[in-house]
């Protein structure tokens, strides 16, 4: 049996080609990678040797060669292609472990030129991996160096790999290949005249990895499965462990989602609790517990059978609280061994550990995400996301009144809840925690007496409350409703043609308000 390895990211790959060896196969090898298995001891042919042609225009071939390839296609059940083999003195390649120049991490780092780049597109590798693919049954292919062990076991177990895993490795692959050559579309359609690039690529490119199936998607007729980035976001919610629980559905992790990067937004302790992709109580206290608390008093109708979300660890006493209501999804940085306990006893609880991201550096690394995509059809919408975070500094109190430290931290807080909700958005808060919220109405001024509605009906005095509004009032009549019903103070983007008569309004109303330049619409 002949092994050729030729990797870029070498990890591994000594110890694996040891073994190999001790398997009695062969191993073939290219320049680097040759050179690292001879240092180690081990007996290599080079390719150069193998082909007796050696690499030239630096590096850029050494492997494109019919005793490569002829030995990786050649079929064994077929006598001609074995007879062709025999002819010409091809040996065949059993086993095929390559992994690509690294394109993807070079174009990602700083500075990157073009030529760096260019230089950094692997051709005989895709070449290689595509021939050792598409011959699944009679060669194995490697690809990534967590494939090794698996690898490795059924060959001492077996002496050769299965077809199952061979057909396997193959998928993976070709998987590996298309990623591959997708990186490398994305980046030189994004190059513009001059060398800059485009924000959107002229054609774009998307890698997702199936996560699973789910039983089906937002009604039981339609077929549904859950897909993540090939590189996910840290602290996203696909990199979330499931503790415990029922499989989630399609409408779970779209809520779960709402709400993770609602609840992951705020410094504090919080929580957030969703139903219907929008939240129904926000708060922050000073623990899980209180945070839960006063979250849940905003609307405990609409928060039965919600999704929870905590940025803090979830302990017992605080578990025991969430316990007394119906929750579909729990999610949460951490769990005590109590708070685990304690939902056992509801076991179809489903129960997400999720990492906070490390914060700091680019909406990435934030666990955001750098663009959205809406499908639309036979089209898709793409857009940066929208991460913008609001400052102090990047308000303009346009009212006579001026706000009160209180009011600045109420008004701050109900502005980054709006945003979360979906257009048209009106939230009432106070004291950091939400007291009202309308969503998703055609008009604003409902949305506005919804919210307030909601707040009646779950007992919370809207007095002195501040308001958001995720766009701007095109008229009075939405100011007067919020202040009506007891707003003191209001924050809202600005920029309808009515603005004065607006501000002139809250004047007459004897109330703060805020202008941040700023909309949230969420569709």
């Amino acid at each position: 049996m002949n092994a050729l390895i030729s990797v870029s990211d070498k990890t591994g790959i000594v110890e694996f080609a040891q073994s190999l060896h001790a398997l009695g196969i062969r191993l073939l090898s290219t320049g680097g990678t040759a050179k690292l298995l001879a240092d180690a001891g081990l007996p290599v042919t080079e390719v150069a040797e193998l082909t007796g042609f050696p690499e030239m225009l630096d590096g850029r071939v050494k492997t494109l060669h019919p005793k490569v390839h002829g030995g990786l296609l050649a079929r064994r059940d077929v006598p001609e292609h074995m007879a062709a083999l025999k002819a010409h003195q091809i040996d065949t390649i059993d086993l095929l472990i390559v992994n690509l120049y690294p394109f993807e991490q070079t174009v990602a780092k700083a500075g990157c030129t073009l030529e760096d780049a260019i230089e950094n597109i692997d051709i005989g590798g895709p070449a290689m991996v595509r021939s050792a693919a598409k011959n699944w049954k009679d060669v194995g292919v490697l690809t990534d160096a967590s494939q090794y062990a698996g690898a490795l076991a059924e060959l001492k177990a077996g002496g050769q790999l299965t077809d199952a895993t061979k057909f396997a490795l193959s998928v993976a692959a070709f998987n590996r290949i298309s990623q591959y050559d997708g990186a490398i579309s994305d980046y030189l359609s994004s190059i513009q005249p001059g060398g800059s690039h485009a924000l959107f690529p002229a054609q774009a490119n998307g890698r997702f990895v199936k996560l699973q199936d789910l039983r089906y998607g937002e009604n039981p007729h339609q077929q549904a499965a859950f897909y993540r980035d090939l590189y996910p976001a840290p602290g996203s919610l696909v990199t979330a462990t499931q503790l415990q629980g029922k499989e989630l559905s399609y409408n779970n992790i779209a809520d779960a989602d709402a709400a993770w990067e609602c609840v992951k937004s705020f410094a504090e302790p919080a929580c957030v609790i969703v139903k219907h992709a929008n939240p129904c109580g926000v708060a922050t206290g000073a623990d899980a517990r209180e945070a839960y608390g006063k979250a849940f008093k905003t609307d405990p109708t609409s928060a039965f059978g919600g999704i929870i979300a905590l940025n803090c660890p979830l302990d017992g006493p605080a578990a025991l609280q969430i316990s007394k209501q119906f929750v579909e999804v729990l999610m949460a940085p951490a769990f005590t061994a109590e708070a685990l306990e304690v939902f056992k006893a509801k076991a179809n609880v489903r129960v997400l550990q999720i990492a906070l991201p490390p914060g700091g550096g680019t909406a990435w690394a934030q666990g955001r995400n750098a663009m959205d995509v809406k499908r639309i059809g036979s089209g898709l919408l793409m857009q940066t996301a929208d991460n913008h975070e609001l400052a102090v500094a990047d308000l303009k109190v346009v009212s006579t009144l001026q706000p009160t430290p209180a009011q600045l931290q109420d008004l701050l807080f109900a502005w980054k809840v709006a945003k979360y909700v979906k257009s048209n958005a009106i939230v009432f808060c106070a004291n950091r925690m939400t007291l009202g919220v309308g969503a998703g109405q055609m008009s604003r001024i409902d949305s506005a007496r919804i919210a307030s509605i909601k707040a009646a009906n779950a007992g919370l005095s809207l007095d002195g409350s501040a308001v958001a509004s995720d766009a701007f009032f095109p008229f009075r009549d939405g100011l007067d409703v919020v202040v009506d019903a007891g707003a003191s103070c209001v924050i809202q983007p600005g920029g309808s043609m009515r603005d004065n008569e607006v501000i002139a309004a809250a004047n007459e109303r004897g109330v703060v308000m805020v202008l941040t330049g700023v909309r949230h619409f969420r569709h």
